[in-house]
């Protein structure tokens, strides 16, 4: 049931000045992902701002994004929440729609323990029928799935992959040591897509995609075809970009950068309580961009 290899992109949800969805800004942005080699949509993510969404609005942004996207790449729907009824109840919505994977983080503020985790993740496997990315990132969550508790969830056929965000690469190369052929990794920081490949991952799930989908794509595909110099040299070159697009929380910058490079990138402001780029920052990343389109 593996999902894809290559960079997948969790998309931004676009805005419009009235903070509604911008349904048609949504379908420009997939077809600008896909132009430019984009091997999956993550919708509803951390990106997507799925936290400042109804529930309604997530489902149609995750139906829109399967109607957009029309077969030509996996679409992949966050349906995460610290609510299990409610990750199960998101999740058989997504599927009904028509996403070909889930992507789930782990329960945040309540949390839970390694037990909770896996019934947690369970329940939710066992409620639909199409493959789960489990999101490891305690930075957000205060949550860790740990290498045995991951190796547990890989016996649920439908569990299939990890996000894995957690910056330990010690605790990621356990992972890929007990998980091996049983679970995907990708990885979800971009400043660290080559240590994760180099342990047996697959791809990673960019926020940098959404600006520059094509490096994130060729990154991968030529570690994976054995150029790993090639590879190496890509994810130097884009580092100083992707570090300013982690200036403030995401996705403020990565929002900030497509509204710099505007038309149709533009992708409106950030829902509360996210609120816009300090003038500092917003002055770095425009010289940045400017600099790297430029070139």
């Amino acid at each position: 049931m593996a999902l894809f290899k290559g960079s997948g992109v969790a998309i931004v949800t676009p805005f419009k000045e009235d903070l509604t969805v911008d349904y048609d800004r949504l379908e420009s942005l997939i077809q600008f992902q896909i132009e430019n080699g984009t091997d999956a949509i993550i919708i509803c993510g951390t990106t997507g701002e799925a936290s400042t969404l109804t529930d309604d609005e997530q489902i149609d942004c995750i139906a829109a994004a399967v109607k957009y996207t029309n077969k030509r790449v996996p679409v992949i729907a966050g349906t995460g929440s610290n609510d299990t009824r409610h990750g199960i109840s998101l999740s058989q919505r997504a599927e009904a729609v028509g996403a070909d994977g889930l992507l789930h983080v782990t329960p945040y503020y309540n949390k839970t323990s390694q037990k909770g985790l896996y019934e947690h993740y369970k329940v939710i496997a066992e409620s639909v029928s199409i493959p789960i990315i489990l999101y490891n990132v305690p930075s957000r969550t205060g949550m860790n799935i740990l290498p045995d508790t991951a190796l547990k969830l890989s016996e649920i056929d439908n569990i299939v992959a990890i996000k894995e965000a957690s910056g330990n690469i010690a605790q990621v190369a356990e992972l890929a040591q007990k998980c091996a052929g049983k679970l995907d990794i990708y990885s979800g920081n971009d400043d660290q897509v080559l240590p994760l490949l180099s342990l047996g991952g697959v791809g990673v799930i960019s926020v940098a995609a959404n600006v520059i989908p094509k490096e994130m794509h060729d990154m991968v595909a030529l570690y994976l075809e054995g150029n790993h110099q090639g590879s190496l040299a890509l994810q130097l070159d884009c580092l100083p970009l992707i570090n300013a697009l982690f200036c403030d929380v995401n996705p403020i910058p990565v929002k900030s950068a497509l509204n710099i490079l505007g038309g149709d990138l533009s992708s409106g402001p950030c829902r509360a309580p996210l609120t816009t780029l300090e003038p500092h920052h917003q002055e770095m990343l425009t010289n940045l961009l400017n600099q790297y389109f430029k070139r």
